[in-house]
């Protein structure tokens, strides 16, 4: 997340997007579940259609897995959301966010990259004392004159320097729509904006250990079931 790991509504290469569309629906659904249909009265809907109009998901498809997840198809749509953690090659902490309808399938697969690419997962806690649970959100914003101040002034606790015009933003979890809106009353394009772990200290890994640690973050990515994957590397 952030500087480390990407996560799953960050990803957009051409051969991944189908899987990157049903996983954005999946988080549709299980907002319009949680919290209804209605964007407007649903701040989690709200931020899952966004990520899923940044990377051109279809709006038939977002449109479909609200009426799903509302229960307005008839289909009776139980997610689960489950997290396992634990530690990656050279002791990198993991935390691995999952949206499943079978989480004993899900955690035999989670495990199985753990144990295949030289990991171990853990048990509830053993790597989340790494890492603060936070929202976090990448905007972009020409000619910022001081984004410390305008990260003062929408209530975000810090604000890091990502690539030119763009910054990243962080603040307390529960503050993430309000953000979200505060920066673009202050004329901030979002490019995402998520509850997502960021690590209080980083893994310092060589660049063979850091490949080696990508392969297998890749792994977890890959599953159909995982939503996001945080890492204590930058």
């Amino acid at each position: 997340m952030g500087k480390g790991w990407k996560t799953a509504g960050k990803v957009a290469t051409a051969q991944k997007k189908g899987q990157l569309f049903t996983k954005l629906a999946k988080e549709i659904s299980v907002a319009a579940k949680l919290g209804g249909p209605d964007p407007d009265a649903n701040s989690r809907l709200n931020l899952a259609i966004n990520a899923a109009r940044a990377v051109s998901c279809p709006k038939d498809t977002i449109e479909r897995a609200i009426k799903r997840g509302a229960g307005l198809t008839g289909e009776d749509v139980i997610y689960e959301e489950l997290m396992y953690e634990g530690f990656g090659p050279h002791q990198v902490g993991v935390i691995c966010e999952c949206q499943t309808d079978n989480k004993n399938r899900t955690a035999s697969e989670i495990r199985n990259i753990f144990s295949k690419k030289g990991g171990g997962m853990g048990a509830s806690g053993s790597v989340t004392w790494m890492f603060d649970h936070v929202s976090y959100l990448e905007a972009e914003k020409a000619d910022v004159a001081d984004p410390e101040e305008d990260a003062i002034e929408v209530g975000a606790n810090e604000v890091e320097s990502s690539e030119g015009n763009t910054y990243e933003f962080y603040g307390d979890p529960t503050e993430l729509d309000n953000i979200r809106k505060s920066l673009i009353g202050r004329g901030w394009e979002i490019k995402a904006a998520e509850l997502s772990y960021k690590p209080k200290n980083y893994t310092e890994l060589n660049d063979e250990q850091l490949a080696e640690v990508h392969e297998f973050l890749q792994a977890l990515e890959d599953n159909d079931d995982t939503s996001k994957v945080s890492a204590s590397i930058r």
